[in-house]
């Protein structure tokens, strides 16, 4: 059973809290997200962020083909941190920690993306020319976009 990591790290130039404030909201994620991908929030969005809490949508990430997608948060720490886990998707596994930690001048986010691919070998032969490419554009556009809300780190 092969099971791929993706680390992401990115600085902005604001505070822990904002940062917080936006990432722990999901109706943000369609902000951050790829507009080709046709994200929509189907339930789960109406509170803060806690534990247990089941947030149901939508996303076409190839093909254009429609797929529901229901993670839980599992884990939050007010400020901190939170994990994500998918309890019905496209992954055979999907883990996926998000990490604030304040630096000078801004915060430092981390994330860290622990994933498994269904299918066997047809789903480790695809992974390095579909999947893994998918993935990094992905967070290279939330990265951008994130830029373009928050402005870009200076050191």
């Amino acid at each position: 059973m092969k099971i791929y990591r993706l680390e992401k790290v990115q600085h902005l130039p604001i505070s822990k809290e904002r940062a917080w404030d936006f990432l722990s909201d999901p109706k943000n994620l369609k902000t951050i997200t790829p507009d080709y991908m046709g994200f929509k929030i189907l339930t789960g969005d109406a509170s803060n962020m806690y534990a247990g809490q089941i947030i149901q949508y939508i996303v076409t990430p190839i093909f254009n083909i429609p797929l529901k997608w229901i993670t839980e948060i599992t884990h939050v720490k007010e400020g901190e941190y939170f994990v994500d886990e998918q309890r019905f998707g496209p992954y055979s596994l999907w883990h996926h920690k998000h990490f604030l930690k304040s630096i000078k001048n801004g915060v430092e986010m981390i994330d860290i993306v622990d994933y498994k691919i269904p299918y066997g070998f047809l789903g480790r032969l695809i992974h390095p020319f579909l999947v893994r490419p998918k993935l990094n554009e992905i967070f290279e556009y939330r990265k951008t976009a994130l830029i373009e809300l928050f402005g870009k780190y200076k050191v």
